[in-house]
């Protein structure tokens, strides 16, 4: 038994022991408070509702990896939505075809990845602070979509999207595959690809990665890049969700990426950080959600417990450290 757990410690270390065995802690005490925790319909609702908010925290994770921060996930995500959304429209709202779909979406995309690239570009040739030039595109963004929209919603969908937002493959949510798909590639991307070594060795150190020979401003461009990449994703997904585009929708999930990030072990001062750490952070947190949403509390409530968990997780984090500290200078 010792041997079982010393090897899954060896692959996967702490942090994501430490959230696994704290997810199966949350899920037996929400079990045993209500009886309709473990119903079928309720993780429907977890599996539905995650996706939206893991894709943007996805397009978090590597500028907070990188040592900076992306405050532009939800509006790039509004604004690549509103794109598609134009597109369809156009081609005949309810009754646009696929090929309309396929073109929304590969201009959707572009729109996401532009907006990423230009954030990049700046970041990486005049060393501005991200959270600087992320703000200042987060503002752009909004504006742009309040003058396009005149702050108001488009919707009017064909009835071939819902099945995307809604429908089942093989019993699993489409939402909660695409989802999936994403997360692998951003770990293969971020764990096995020479781009995903320099994001974090830009995190660790710019000016030594610099010296080492890395295209630094080529890093940081990409970065972003893909960070708007994956923003177009949720903003896609967000319009076949709720049948309908509107600036703003879900700015309330900005801090909340930012948290599961944290709470998934990335380092806040870049260089470090799993993938598979913040998924199961997110899994937490939704879990966390639904379980007080049955047991009658706000969603107000919900926050507050997420940020306190958050500083319970960073405090545990601190004596943890002083004790390592404390075991090896005894040990010498």
């Amino acid at each position: 038994m010792s041997g079982a757990f010393s090897r899954l410690r060896a692959a996967y270390g702490d942090e994501v022991l430490g959230l696994l065995a704290f997810l199966f802690a949350v899920l037996v005490v929400f079990s045993l408070a209500s009886p309709q925790f473990l119903s079928v319909a309720n993780f429907n609702s977890i599996a539905f509702q995650l996706p939206v908010l893991g894709l943007l925290t996805l397009a978090m994770f590597a500028p907070i990896v990188s040592g900076g921060l992306n405050l532009a996930i939800i509006f790039t995500a509004n604004i690549s939505g509103l794109t598609l959304a134009a597109i369809l429209n156009y081609y005949g709202g309810a009754d646009a075809g696929i090929w309309a779909f396929a073109l929304g979406t590969v201009a959707a995309l572009a729109v996401g990845a532009g907006a990423g690239c230009a954030m990049g570009l700046v970041i990486a040739h005049t060393g501005a602070h991200p959270i600087l030039v992320s703000l200042a595109m987060m503002i752009f963004l909004r504006g742009l979509g309040e003058f396009l929209t005149r702050g108001g919603d488009i919707s009017g969908f064909p009835e071939y999207l819902q099945p995307l937002g809604h429908g089942f493959i093989a019993g699993v949510p489409i939402p909660l595959l695409i989802f999936g798909v994403a997360a692998f590639v951003w770990h293969i991307l971020h764990s096995r690809t020479r781009h995903g070594f320099s994001v974090y060795m830009v995190g660790s150190n710019i000016e030594a990665t610099r010296y080492c020979g890395v295209n630094t401003k080529r890093t940081l461009t990409l970065i972003y890049t893909l960070s708007g990449l994956m923003c177009a994703v949720a903003g896609i997904l967000m319009l076949t969700r709720f049948n309908s585009v509107r600036v703003g929708h879900g700015e309330a999930l900005l801090l909340v990426t930012v948290l599961a990030c944290f709470l998934g072990g990335v380092d806040p001062f870049g260089g470090f950080g799993r993938v598979f750490s913040v998924v199961i952070a997110l899994v937490i947190l939704q879990v966390l959600s639904s379980g007080l949403n049955l047991l009658g509390a706000s969603q107000h409530l919900s926050t507050a417990v997420w940020g306190l968990f958050l500083i319970g997780v960073m405090m545990l984090r601190f004596l943890t450290g002083k004790l390592r500290i404390f075991s090896h200078n005894k040990g010498e």
